[in-house]
């Protein structure tokens, strides 16, 4: 049932149905999502991975020019604009940032062209085969297209980013960075991320994976007030790492990082944590989060030639690595 289930959505997304889903959404929905553009410090440590201009998509949540967008866009930005539907531009600052979910926040200086907020939905029920509409700004302004939820699963980055139930969508969307994810009535249950090969497992479908709008709810006040979650920071080692043909494989160290500083290397395998073996690289994230807060030291075991040697990382906090100051 599970298999036949994934091929009639797999039929669905081949014949496209966006012509006729991207009907659905009204002017003033379209007139909540604005452009973000970013400019970032060529010394940052973000720059030389996302670069030092970076621009994307935003959506409107609340009648005082706050805009919800993809952290990695606004990070360690120096300088940031949003443009409305009209195509006027005003500048923001960066209110907060949170890694655990990818949200990123910025406070319009002025009003954004009188855009109607969008409300928040309830992601928790959206399920496989759901009809929904990605709206996001390029171009000359804001546009949309149809697409179906093909699956809900576990989403783990190299960054050391991990998510329980994101969303992922077909078919793809060009302008996935901060794009906002609705239902037909009009509220918001996602904002874009990725574009991915496979949006249904197994399945050679490029789509897009959004991050759940209900990761937002309880630490949205926070964010607003003090800029960041009020959850203690996961640890960070400094690492990126892939699953590759099974394995753990450390793909970069941040320079000056943990990791870097504890002699770890591109090409080293993680084999284990704390003398445990690992099952993927959600699973490394789960069992060295698992220790502590940041400063505590992770007994990584790694594979070098023939024989498993277990290296100590004292862990940092991330928020302390970058360069996160007001962008005003």
């Amino acid at each position: 049932m599970k298999k036949r289930g994934l091929l009639v959505i797999l039929a669905l997304v081949l014949a496209n149905p966006a012509s006729v889903l991207g009907q659905e959404f009204t002017a003033e929905t379209l007139e909540a999502v604005v452009k973000v553009r970013a400019e970032v410090p060529a010394d940052a440590r973000t720059a030389a991975s996302l670069g030092p201009l970076r621009e994307g998509s935003g959506v409107v949540i609340d009648s005082n020019g706050l805009v919800l967008t993809i952290g990695y866009l606004i990070l360690e930005a120096s300088h940031v604009q949003v443009t409305d539907s009209t195509g006027r531009t005003v500048p923001a600052r960066v209110l907060g940032y949170d890694h655990a979910t990818g949200f990123g926040l910025l406070r319009a200086r002025s009003a954004v062209g009188g855009a109607r907020p969008l409300p928040l939905g309830l992601s928790e029920d959206l399920g496989r085969g759901a009809e929904v509409l990605i709206l996001s700004y390029s171009g000359n302004g804001p546009s949309g297209q149809g697409a179906y939820v093909v699956s809900r699963r576990e989403f783990a980055g190299y960054w050391e980013y991990l998510l329980e139930r994101a969303i992922f969508t077909a078919p793809h969307h060009a302008a996935f960075g901060g794009a906002a994810l609705i239902d037909r009535a009009g509220t918001l249950l996602g904002i874009g991320s990725l574009q991915v090969p496979e949006a249904i497992p197994g399945q050679p479908v490029p789509g897009n994976m959004f991050v759940p709008i209900d990761l937002l709810k309880p630490i949205l006040s926070d964010l607003t007030l003090k800029g960041r979650s009020g959850a203690r920071p996961r640890l960070w080692l400094g690492a990126q790492m892939e699953e590759v043909s099974g394995h753990v494989v450390i793909r970069r160290v941040s320079r000056g990082g943990p990791a870097a500083r504890s002699g770890l290397q591109a090409g080293n395998l993680v084999a284990g944590v704390g003398g445990v073996a690992v099952e993927g690289l959600a699973d490394v994230y789960r069992k060295v989060w698992a220790l502590g807060a940041p400063g505590v030291s992770v007994p990584l075991n790694i594979l070098k030639g023939v024989r498993v040697e277990e290296v100590r990382v004292v862990s940092g906090d991330r928020y302390d690595y970058l360069r996160l100051n007001p962008s005003y």
